[in-house]
């Protein structure tokens, strides 16, 4: 892999990185402040009090293995054997 691939793979991970916050911040919007009205309780709490605390972090957990199968991959980031250091 050529240090441009190595570049451009690193950088979309960084972009769908980034993305996967976005939607993790608008999902922590939704499950708490787009419940607030719902007058269900779940063990004593409000609904919004756990799809905001708890339905937050199993989404980001489901977010972050979309990411480690889809988008990111294994590679070396050291210099391959046989290549010429530039001093």
């Amino acid at each position: 892999m050529t240090d441009w691939e190595k570049y451009q793979q690193i950088r979309r991970e960084a972009v769908y990185t980034g993305l996967a916050l976005l939607v993790l911040i608008l999902f922590w919007c939704w499950a708490g402040f787009g419940l607030a009205s719902v007058d269900a309780v779940v063990f004593g709490l409000p609904l919004w009090a756990l799809t905001s605390s708890i339905g937050v972090w199993f989404f980001a957990i489901v977010l972050v293995k979309m990411l480690l199968k889809f988008v990111f991959r294994d590679m070396p980031l050291d210099e391959e054997k046989g290549d010429v250091k530039h001093e």
